[in-house]
């Protein structure tokens, strides 16, 4: 993973950051995913299909969703 890159004013006050992507993606990742765990019904899902054991291919998947 590179590096934080931090971006100041001229008071040398921190005003942004810079991340490389793929801290990015895990970060949004992980909000996603607290918020999709703050609902129940999703939460439910989710913990469902991780512990699913079947599944279909994932061609087959896109097939029936005509993507």
């Amino acid at each position: 993973m590179g590096q934080i890159q931090y971006i100041s004013d001229d008071q040398d006050k921190v005003t942004g950051v810079i991340v490389p992507i793929d801290l990015w993606q895990e970060i949004q990742s992980e909000k996603e995913t607290a918020y999709l765990l703050k609902n129940e019904t999703m939460k439910k899902r989710l913990l469902e299909a991780k512990n699913r054991k079947e599944g279909i291919p994932f061609d087959e998947a896109c097939k029936s969703l005509g993507v």
